[in-house]
């Protein structure tokens, strides 16, 4: 993809809306909102890159509620023509076809290369990879068996989804509260799993969310690894100018 002159590639990641409660995120659900409705004057595409929401689960007919403002406006953006891109997290990696059927916006379940004038970048959210990281792991692998869905599916939506929301809050390992912390650029799994990408094929950027910490760190010769932090604490997105990728508060 060609980035016409005065155009810019954002990137989102890690909103958790609905976390702690529908009613206090909400808040945080409008200031992402105004962030959409002001990079839509010069986006040249959106990349959401995983856990927007804390809980989401698709029944057949059933999708959890709330979340109306963004999806109102992804929906508006998508139709005035800009391309937005979105990667499952581990929070809403139960996510299917609602956003590709209602939204018309692509849905990625692993990582994935685009070339942005002529600089290539590996995108995705970074949950499971690298050499670590292996309680979750475990864990990803028992929720999304397609055996597992097809049992959750007979809880009641009334029962199903408030019991995932607490678990989403209050379980370590999907929520990532002991992960908030810098743990060393050796200890850093998605710094390692971009390392040894590098030794197959080279990669300008590798922008990832998953962390909840903004950070850049340089991975090889001319190649950085992007963490894109969160909107709960940080309010950090990314931007690719066509030139130069750089990290923003908001």
């Amino acid at each position: 993809m060609q980035i016409p002159p005065g155009k810019k590639v954002y990137f989102s990641s890690d909103n958790h809306l609905g976390a702690p409660t529908q009613e206090l995120s909400k808040p945080r659900e409008k200031k992402f909102v105004q962030w959409l409705d002001e990079v839509k004057e010069d986006a040249a595409a959106i990349f959401l890159l995983g856990d927007l929401f804390d809980f989401w689960f698709e029944y057949k007919h059933v999708v959890p509620k709330g979340f109306v403002r963004v999806l109102g406006k992804l929906a508006e953006i998508r139709d005035s023509g800009i391309p937005i891109y979105f990667f499952v997290g581990n929070h809403d990696l139960w996510m299917n076809s609602y956003f590709e059927d209602e939204l018309n916006i692509p849905v990625f379940h692993q990582p994935k290369e685009f070339i942005f004038n002529n600089k290539t970048f590996l995108i995705g959210h970074g949950d499971g990879l690298g050499p670590g990281d292996k309680g979750y792991k475990r864990m990803k692998k028992v929720f999304t068996n397609p055996f597992s869905k097809w049992l959750y599916r007979w809880f009641h939506p009334d029962l199903g989804v408030p019991l995932a929301q607490h678990l989403s809050v209050k379980n370590k390992l999907i929520s990532g509260d002991d992960d908030a912390k810098f743990l060393g650029e050796e200890n850093e799994w998605l710094v390692q799993y971009a390392k040894r990408k590098l030794e197959s094929k080279h990669y300008d950027y590798f922008v990832f969310g998953h962390r909840h910490l903004p950070m850049s760190i340089e991975v090889g010769k001319d190649s950085t690894y992007h963490n894109l932090g969160d909107w709960i604490n940080y309010y950090t997105y990314g931007v690719f100018n066509g030139n130069t990728f750089e990290l923003k508060e908001y």
